[in-house]
């Protein structure tokens, strides 16, 4: 496929994705697109390979082999007489400032209120004013819910709360893609719903979304394409009524059976 293919149709092309750990493949031979403003979920028991495809997309993670173009261009490397050579690392932090990606654990800075988590990156990797980037910020932190906790440090919110905040971090980067790596596992369960409802608002919004997750009910409801992952492949992948409903796949029905639906 051409770049101009690629930058046409797709925010995200991978082709044939390798990834090894040592002798062990965590990845072999992926294939993944996702179209402009897609939901795209990930399904799969653990160690199948979700999270390190979510990591390769965004360069986390280092490929040994394929290739993933973000928005038409070459992440983590560029081509040379036919060749590719590793990319310089400003161009690999350029083409990364452009993807959000929310992660299972919140890692917010724990020395920073909730307002100063989110204009942090704005401020010095995207070198924009003070003042521009604070009106933005407060917008997203009422956006998500936490307009009233702008001021408060991580310890005094809750699990939930400091994922939306997380989210408010990642979307004041003004991102053309989300990556969310089971951003509900680490919660309480009652705390969840208020994470999900933010994703969802953004899915109607139209953001480019990969989502790794393991509830079941967002990735009916939400995505417009699902991903079942196994040992490194993607084993089937089609619409939420397909996979859920209609799979002929017996990994894939095998699977679903032991999850709470």
């Amino acid at each position: 496929m051409s770049n101009t293919s690629v930058v046409n149709t797709e925010m995200v092309h991978a082709e044939k994705i390798v990834k090894r750990f040592g002798s062990h493949t965590v990845l072999n031979g992926v294939d993944l697109s996702v179209k402009r403003g897609q939901v795209v979920v990930v399904i799969g028991p653990s160690g199948s390979g979700k999270t390190t495809m979510l990591r390769c997309i965004n360069h986390l993670e280092r490929i040994d082999d394929g290739r993933i173009y973000i928005d038409g261009e070459l992440i983590g490397y560029r081509e040379q007489n036919g060749q590719l050579r590793e990319d310089s690392e400003a161009n690999i932090a350029r083409i990364r400032s452009q993807m959000g990606f929310v992660f299972q654990r919140f890692n917010l800075f724990p020395h920073k209120t909730a307002l100063e988590n989110v204009i942090e990156a704005p401020i010095h990797v995207l070198h924009q004013s003070k003042s521009e980037v604070m009106e933005r910020a407060h917008a997203l932190l009422t956006k998500v819910g936490l307009a009233d906790k702008a001021h408060a440090y991580p310890h005094r919110l809750s699990g939930g709360q400091q994922q939306r905040v997380a989210i408010a971090r990642a979307l004041a980067m003004n991102p053309k893609l989300m990556l969310f790596d089971e951003a509900t596992s680490a919660l309480d369960p009652e705390l969840v719903g208020e994470v999900l409802k933010v994703m969802r608002q953004l899915a109607e919004e139209g953001m480019t979304m990969v989502v790794v997750t393991h509830e079941m009910s967002f990735a009916r409801d939400v995505a417009d394409h699902v991903i079942f992952m196994d040992k490194a492949v993607i084993v089937e992948q089609g619409t939420p009524t397909q996979i859920f409903d209609n799979t002929n796949n017996e990994r894939t029905r095998t699977f679903l059976g032991m999850i709470k639906m």
